[in-house]
């Protein structure tokens, strides 16, 4: 219990670190609405628990050690933070405010598109799998099951998605108060240059 109760602060420390999955569920929030927010933060969970699956069964292990493989899904990682990153800027500096705004009685994008987003910016982040093949295994402990490490890597995904889930209402909230173009636009602008600035980070590291 006093190891479980360890990696769940830990857990809730590395989950609080800002990360991609952050800072684009906090866009999708502030300049899309709540229920943007709350469907990005969907397909961030589902792309977690498939990872954390893949790690507990042992093919996130075969997937880390197979180079090809892993460096395929690091530059895939680098491309598409820095298509959601040239996105935002784009919405940044287009005239009627981000495609994410409302306009009407709805959001110009769909509800699948924010899933959608979520759930590869996470499949994509190869630092994700790696953590739950080099760490979970320190915090469960030799000859333990597939059951005990499914375990830990379900706990960082509830974790994380309670942690996105405080992020949804705080970018929601302030959605209702920053209805001014100009201020929506700059949302997008630096969540453009903070995603261009992970994928550049994570390009290096490749």
């Amino acid at each position: 219990m006093e190891t479980y109760l360890s990696f769940l602060l830990f857990a809730t420390v590395l989950a609080a670190a800002p990360g991609p999955d952050t800072f684009l569920t906090l866009r999708a929030s502030v300049v899309g609405g709540r229920r943007r927010g709350l469907l990005t933060m969907a397909g961030i969970t589902l792309a977690g628990a498939i990872q954390g699956v893949l790690a507990a069964a042992g093919l996130g292990a075969v997937l880390a050690h197979s180079e090809p493989v892993f460096l395929t899904i690091r530059w895939a990682g680098v491309l598409y933070l820095t298509w959601l990153g040239v996105n935002a800027l784009r919405d940044a500096l287009r005239r009627d405010g981000s495609v994410w705004a409302v306009a009407g009685d709805g959001p110009r994008v769909s509800g699948r598109a924010a899933f959608r987003q979520g759930f590869l910016c996470n499949l994509t982040n190869p630092k994700v799998l790696a953590f739950n093949i080099a760490v979970l295994p320190q915090f469960v402990g030799q000859g333990q099951g597939v059951p005990a490490l499914l375990a830990y890597a379900m706990t960082l995904v509830v974790v994380g998605s309670v942690v996105l889930l405080t992020v949804v209402q705080l970018g929601s909230v302030a959605a209702r108060h920053l209805t001014r173009p100009r201020v929506r636009r700059g949302v997008d602008g630096t969540t453009g240059l903070v995603m261009l600035g992970f994928a550049t980070a994570l390009a290096v590291e490749a």
